[in-house]
């Protein structure tokens, strides 16, 4: 087993390789003037069952081409089977055609990546889970949710008085599979827009007043919505409002507006690197490279990887 690391979480990729026993390969990454990337593994990979780590996040398409890229080197290298594991699908959220005369880019990024010589493919949290059909390789899918919830238990009293919210409609049931483990209600928060060029409104289905409140979800980009939805159920009578998201992506002044926020704390995986300043201090990661490298093993001595779905 070898473990290549790309340059968009290489803490992560450290950690994953950690729990596996297994150094990182040397490899060697270079930009030319004109922007173009070079990869040069420094170590032999013939034969050898290879897992390249890489979040398509920020810079998405340098990212992106930086893995596409590794697997096509690793691929000429002659590697055995190429396992990309990327913890933050970028352009998931492309996953449909929103209007007429546009894309799907999600489809277009599993097409390159099988194109590339790809055999499997690693990930977590996918923003749709169909997005795993776009691919004709094998999708690993893993959830984060039982690392939120040893978090959960570790840092949050768990009352009678709690409430598992969805920020949307979509993330019901990923609000009822938190509630499920803790016995807990679930609220939703309904976004509307009255009509073109008023704000957003906040409506909550559910009681929230008296409880303490744990916003749930998959990605958090700008924080706009995140905040918002927290105001609303703050506005509500919730006692406290936190999150726990997976991705943070945090755009812009997305950490700034969670430190202004009602929000008491917010918790993302550290699928994505770090990039929030130090003095924004309601914002913290939590480590998934254990889970990773757990998935990493089992799928090197052909185990079954479906438990760690949660």
């Amino acid at each position: 087993m070898k473990i290549i690391a790309g340059n968009a979480n290489p803490t992560l990729a450290q950690e994953i390789a950690d729990y596996s026993f297994a150094p990182l390969l040397p490899t060697k990454i270079s930009t030319f003037a004109d922007g173009e990337i070079s990869v040069e593994f420094l170590d032999n990979i013939r034969g050898e069952d290879v897992f390249i780590i890489q979040s398509t996040s920020t810079p998405v398409n340098d990212s992106l081409m930086e893995l596409l890229i590794m697997i096509d080197a690793a691929k000429r290298s002659s590697a055995k089977r190429i396992t990309a594991v990327v913890p933050y699908f970028g352009y998931a959220r492309q996953d449909r055609k929103s209007a007429s005369r546009t894309p799907i880019t999600a489809k277009l990024v599993a097409n390159l990546l099988t194109t590339s010589g790809a055999d499997r493919v690693l990930t977590m949290d996918l923003h749709a889970g169909q997005i795993q059909g776009f691919f004709d390789i094998p999708v690993d899918d893993l959830t984060s949710r039982l690392v939120f919830a040893k978090d959960i238990k570790r840092n949050v009293i768990i009352e009678d008085g709690t409430v598992f919210v969805s920020p949307d409609a979509g993330g019901v049931v990923r609000a009822r599979k938190f509630a499920d483990m803790f016995h807990a209600d679930i609220a939703i928060v309904d976004k509307m827009r009255p009509e073109a060029g008023k704000s957003e409104v906040m409506n909550l289905i559910g009681d929230v007043k008296g409880k303490h409140a744990i916003l749930v979800d998959d990605i958090i980009d700008s924080g706009g919505t995140l905040c918002n939805a927290a105001k609303a159920i703050m506005d509500a009578g919730a006692l406290s409002v936190r999150a726990y998201i997976t991705h943070g992506v945090l755009s812009g002044e997305a950490c700034t507006k969670v430190e202004k926020s009602v929000l008491t704390e917010l918790v993302v995986a550290d699928t994505i690197k770090d990039h929030c300043p130090k003095n924004c201090k309601k914002t913290r990661q939590v480590s998934v490279a254990p889970l990773f490298g757990e998935a990493i093993r089992r799928i090197t001595n052909e185990e079954s990887v479906s438990s760690l779905f949660g």
